[in-house]
């Protein structure tokens, strides 16, 4: 692969990632009458993250929503959604950005059923996780199948069924969304994939640079290697994708070498691709009650959420498919309180009729 391609191409996902990290959003108005939710900051314990090579932190931050009825009815169950965050943010940034706990509360003031709503934590040294499974950052992809589901069932009120839990992400979170629904369809009933990031192959970055490479040799740590300016998403992607235990002390591959690309690395990248592996999981796709996938019309990203769409339907794969008007950011609160909800609220399964 030519390294102007290569460049021309992570540059785009460098773009599309740099663009979830925290903006203001449109605000939907206040719902009447609407009944407050309770707010819970908690840790959870990533077993599945236990010895990364990056020194993540393996006790994570978490933000929980429990419904209006949750502390008066102490019998009911509840079913979960499980809401995950983009590139450059955490949990507690994305709270901002879908404007948690009022579209929550909007919601179910607007008719959605009740339930119980988690935005676990993915933020690395270099911003994120990729949702991903890494020697080097942690397996986030079961910290958050496993780890984050095993604990808000041990913990809450829930209705421990996957006809009963959702799965939603937006951006860097969309591919979350995307890879671990894929994978993981005996743990997740519904899936609603917001503006997804990184769902072709890339290419090896911007290469050949000595003078990035020269810095990247001198770093003694992950931590120093994040403060060299604009290399944030092309490490995150490398410490996802290439993780090399041999490879001390930033413990990655990059995708060039002495200016030269690393064909094999460039390789591992692909293979990352949703586009690419989707063709694997149907039948595990087929599994859902419901996918939803949406993306504003001024985003960039919009032809490849086109193109999920477009092989799910070839497939038989029943699923929804909007572009709205917007940009990458601008409506993801009005789209959580009056569309992914109702979505989740139509397609998980409440404890009466799970029965």
């Amino acid at each position: 692969m030519p390294t102007n391609l290569c460049c021309s191409l992570i540059i785009a996902l460098g773009l599309a990632l740099s663009a979830a990290a925290q903006v203001k959003t449109e605000v939907p108005d206040v719902v009447p009458g609407a009944k407050p939710v309770t707010v819970e900051h908690i840790k959870i314990h990533g077993a599945a993250l236990e010895g990364n090579l990056e020194g993540d932190a393996v006790d994570r931050d978490a933000v929980v929503f429990l419904p209006p009825s949750y502390a008066a009815n102490k019998m009911r169950r509840y079913p979960v959604l499980y809401a995950l965050h983009g590139f450059f943010i955490g949990a507690e940034q994305w709270t901002g950005e879908i404007h948690v706990p009022q579209t929550i509360e909007g919601a179910i003031a607007l008719g959605a059923q009740e339930m119980i709503v988690v935005l676990p934590d993915s933020k690395t040294v270099y911003n994120g996780s990729m949702y991903s499974s890494s020697a080097t950052t942690g397996d986030f992809e079961n910290y958050v199948a496993h780890d984050v589901v095993a604990y808000v069932d041990a913990h809450y009120r829930t209705i421990p069924k996957r006809t009963s839990r959702g799965l939603a992400g937006h951006s860097m979170g969309g591919y979350g969304a995307s890879r671990i629904g894929m994978k993981h369809s005996d743990v997740f009933g519904a899936l609603y994939i917001m503006s997804p990031c990184c769902m072709s192959a890339r290419g090896a970055g911007r290469g050949g640079n000595p003078s990035t490479e020269a810095a990247l040799a001198a770093a003694t740590s992950p931590a120093e290697a994040a403060k060299i300016p604009n290399q944030a998403t092309t490490l995150a992607v490398a410490a996802a994708w290439s993780p090399n235990p041999k490879n001390p002390p930033l413990y990655l591959d990059m995708a060039t070498k002495d200016g030269q690309v690393q064909p094999d690395v460039i390789a591992k990248w692909a293979a990352n691709a949703p586009l690419a592996f989707v063709d694997q999981y149907i039948g595990n796709l087929k599994q859902y009650k419901a996918i939803a996938i949406d993306v504003g019309d001024q985003d960039g990203l919009r032809v490849d959420a086109k193109k999920l769409h477009d092989i799910l339907d070839s497939y038989g794969v029943s699923n929804t498919f909007e572009i709205y008007p917007g940009t990458h950011t601008s409506a993801v609160a009005v789209r959580f309180q009056n569309f992914v909800m109702p979505f989740f609220s139509k397609n998980l399964c409440s404890a009466k009729a799970c029965q």
